[in-house]
């Protein structure tokens, strides 16, 4: 089977199994942190999506939020979130999804993100651009930040700088920027790329959180940097995703300069 109908049928394999547990009971166990939470359904897409994958490529390396680094000597990595929005999840919002993308020899090639409640199957493969239930999709063209819709994530452990999530967007509501806050960075970085959204900032995120979404983001026309305006890289933290005519702009802002 091919490395994308894998990805595919992959994505599909933990969507049936958050279908299955959603607005159920199931166990919750928190992680480190308040709210920083790790469900049953968490692990039982992830047994899915392993199962799926290793049926077809057997050595390759794989690194999951719940299962950590599976290390194989392979210039093939899958990253694997197999619930992102887990909050929403265990409280039955249906803003939520299975993330998976695809790296070969250190480059995001190919990347998945499905919405089973909301029916949006994003995907990407590079050089080939972004599509949702297999229509392209492109980002939005709005120009000024001042008339932009942004959202953001706030991480469970603060870091400790100048600029941090709060001063960020308390500085952008009190301009009278709308900014929300969905819960699952892999969907935001969908909708920025779909144009419902005209950028997104983060300070702290895992790779399986944005690996996937950040070539969406790129495939669908957008510009995505660390918060210092270098290329993204999806093993260090901070992330900024936008149309690409508010970057400079959002990016200023984030590291504390003025509307």
């Amino acid at each position: 089977m091919s490395l994308k109908q894998t990805l595919l049928d992959a994505t599909q394999a933990g969507a049936v199994v958050m279908k299955n547990y959603f607005d159920k009971q199931f166990t919750i166990s928190n992680k480190e942190g308040i709210n920083n939470l790790v469900t049953e359904a968490d692990f039982k897409s992830e047994e899915a999506i392993f199962a799926t994958i290793k049926a077809n490529y057997p050595h390759h390396f794989i690194l999951s939020e719940e299962a950590g680094a599976l290390e194989q000597n392979s210039e093939y990595k899958w990253i694997i979130d197999p619930i992102d929005g887990t909050v929403n999840f265990a409280n039955g919002i249906p803003i939520c999804c299975v993330s998976i993308a695809l790296e070969i020899d250190g480059v995001i090639e190919m990347g998945a993100v499905y919405n089973p409640f909301l029916g949006e199957f994003f995907f990407a493969q590079r050089g080939f651009g972004a599509t949702l239930n297999d229509k392209i999709i492109s980002v939005s063209k709005k120009e000024k930040l001042a008339e932009s819709c942004l959202v953001t994530g706030f991480p469970y452990t603060y870091l400790d700088e100048p600029n941090g999530p709060l001063q960020v967007f308390e500085k952008l509501i009190r301009n009278g920027i709308p900014v929300r806050r969905l819960g699952s960075a892999a969907i935001d970085l969908c909708w920025v790329a779909c144009g419902r959204f005209d950028g997104f900032y983060e300070h702290k995120l895992q790779a399986w959180d944005s690996a996937a979404g950040f070539l969406i983001v790129e495939e669908a026309g957008g510009k995505v940097t660390d918060m210092k305006g270098n290329y993204y890289n999806p093993y260090q933290p901070g992330i900024i995703a936008t149309n690409g005519h508010i970057h400079n702009d959002l990016q200023r802002v984030v590291n504390g300069g003025n509307l």
